[in-house]
């Protein structure tokens, strides 16, 4: 199990960068580098079931993630099928004088040989998903 925790402030409107972190169809196109592969298998309201191929710590990871959004403040991601079953990534969006801050935590459980790649990469692992975070601020920021 990987624990990660980590804050980002971001220079735009919550609700912009709340939209843009939440519009997982749009993914596979604003960060082809860390998702080659997106599709949203159903919507309910606040809830999305999501197929999707990861790249992190140099690893393509399937997965099948149910994601829950509180609008605009949270946003929870589960794991419920795939490499990292069992994992949860929580953000928390928080108005602040000039833009948003983002608190991510995160806990992160790989399966099979991806629990090597967990053990040995958690800085890699923790590094790709601040830079994903940071690629979706420059969005937000344009």
């Amino acid at each position: 199990m990987t624990k990660i925790s980590f804050e980002k402030t971001v220079k735009a409107d919550r609700d912009k960068v709340f939209q843009i972190v939440t519009d997982y169809e749009s993914f596979q196109d604003l960060l082809p580098q860390y998702f080659s592969s997106i599709k949203i298998r159903s919507t309910r309201g606040n809830v999305s079931v999501v197929e999707q191929h990861v790249q992190l710590a140099g690893q393509d990871m399937v997965m099948m993630t149910k994601h829950v959004k509180k609008e605009p403040e949270l946003h929870d991601v589960y794991v419920i099928g795939g490499d990292a079953k069992g994992s949860h990534i929580s953000e928390k969006y928080e108005k602040i004088p000039k833009g948003t801050k983002i608190t991510v935590d995160a806990d992160i459980k790989l399966k099979g040989l991806m629990r090597v790649v967990g053990f040995f990469g958690k800085n890699k692992i923790e590094e790709n998903l601040v830079e994903i975070m940071d690629e979706f601020a420059k969005i937000a920021e344009r």
